[in-house]
């Protein structure tokens, strides 16, 4: 394997064990909130939607790769969504804290559906007119 390869590859091992440390690190803190009567803590959301958008944005990811290597998507660009993501978890967060979990939800699942009428957009699936 070339050099090139094997620094990918420690990369990606050390980006995976990072990834996993945060989050059992946040599954411990939310484990001790609710020990201690805080299952609502803010820390407690934080993780919360952090964890939810990293799944998001693995699964869109995910999906995105698959659909443009069957060629159901002529384009797919995912860093774009790591913004949006951002900026949507920063939303859900406020929201959250703010009004209850229930605004919270409304904002994730309509980031999903904007991001998801973009993608279709952006491929030719649906036309400007509608």
């Amino acid at each position: 394997m070339s050099p090139t390869g094997v620094r990918r590859a420690r990369v990606t091992r050390w980006a995976l064990v990072t990834l996993g440390a945060l989050l059992v690190l946040g599954g411990a803190t939310v484990a001790v909130a609710r020990f201690f009567g805080k299952s609502g803590s803010r820390a407690s959301i934080v993780v919360s939607v952090v964890a939810r958008w990293l799944a998001v944005y693995v699964l869109w990811s995910f999906a995105g790769g698959l659909a443009l290597t069957y060629g159901l998507l002529a384009t797919y660009y995912s860093p774009a969504f790591a913004v949006i993501g951002l900026f949507g978890a920063l939303c859900e967060y406020r929201a959250r804290v703010r009004v209850g979990r229930e605004r919270g939800l409304a904002i994730f699942v309509g980031v999903q559906l904007a991001w998801l009428v973009f993608v279709l957009f952006q491929n030719g699936m649906l036309v400007a007119g509608w």
